[in-house]
């Protein structure tokens, strides 16, 4: 999916809502655990019941790695029911990878050819090797680590360089902007840092931004519209825990449902203010 497609499905849905399938076997109701894959048919209900107020599904690896084969099969399942059902989302891997060019050409080929997945989430400490063999890919994308929403963010993104004065996350995004364009490549910049958005949209102006942390985290979805959003939306913003897990009861899917459709309406408000739709 391109940028131009990623926009336009923004606009169709009057949304620029990512759903994190952060599926931990561990909350999901218990009557789904009789079933014979329980995390993806309780991802399935999620999907079927957000897809028309979501244009993006975030999968967190670490929840299924933590399965094993069985947490990979899911996975795998997963990717194929939304590429059926819904082929307009957009599938973010939230992997976090980063390695040596080789290795990093494995991880792009697992997750761009065996899964089809539209994006993967990098870390670029190992700078541009490790993240180039990503881009490789037509119409895919990388999404960089920028600032991120945890509080050990502040042990290493914000420190300053003595001849530039530039912090390492403002480092990352001015870097990152000699290895790919606004075409294959977003950063991640946690919805707890809104007030650091106007700051980064002065050097990343027209790229999208995958935001985590608005809801369960305590980020403010207006803040980071006023302060992040540009002449394409320019924003994903990420709702985990707070749709997936507003029931653990048989009426999970419904209340996921009712959740994604309450941010999607604040969203839409948020695309007329800025006059987008």
């Amino acid at each position: 999916m391109n940028c131009e497609q990623l926009f336009q499905q923004i606009l169709n849905k009057r949304s620029f809502l990512c759903v994190g399938l952060d599926t931990d076997i561990l909350k999901i109701p218990k009557h789904l655990l009789d079933t014979s894959d329980p995390v993806f048919f309780f991802n399935k209900e999620i999907i079927d019941s957000t897809a028309e107020f979501a244009v993006a599904y975030k999968p967190n690896l670490a929840f299924y790695e933590s399965l094993g084969w069985q947490g990979w099969q899911s996975l795998e399942k997963t990717v194929h029911y939304v590429r059926e059902k819904h082929p307009d989302i957009f599938l973010i891997a939230d992997a976090k990878r980063g390695d040596i060019g080789n290795t990093s050409n494995l991880y792009a080929r697992t997750f761009f050819e065996k899964l089809d997945f539209d994006a993967v989430t990098v870390a670029p400490y190992m700078g541009e090797d490790s993240v180039k063999p990503f881009m490789s890919y037509p119409e895919k994308w990388v999404i960089l680590l920028a600032l991120t929403s945890n509080k050990g963010a502040a042990d290493f993104q914000y420190l300053k360089d003595g001849e530039t004065g530039d912090q390492l996350f403002e480092t990352v995004l001015k870097t990152s902007q000699n290895w790919g364009t606004a075409e294959n490549m977003m950063y991640v910049v946690g919805a707890t840092k809104a007030e650091k958005l106007k700051e980064i949209r002065q050097i990343v102006p027209d790229h999208f931004l995958l935001v985590p942390g608005v809801g369960a985290q305590g980020g403010s979805l207006q803040e980071v519209a006023q302060n992040g959003m540009n002449s394409q939306c320019g924003l994903l913003v990420n709702s985990s825990r707070g749709i997936i897990y507003a029931s653990n009861s048989i009426d999970f899917a419904k209340k996921a449902g009712e959740a994604a459709k309450n941010i999607q309406q604040e969203m839409d408000v948020l695309l007329q203010e800025k006059q987008l739709i």
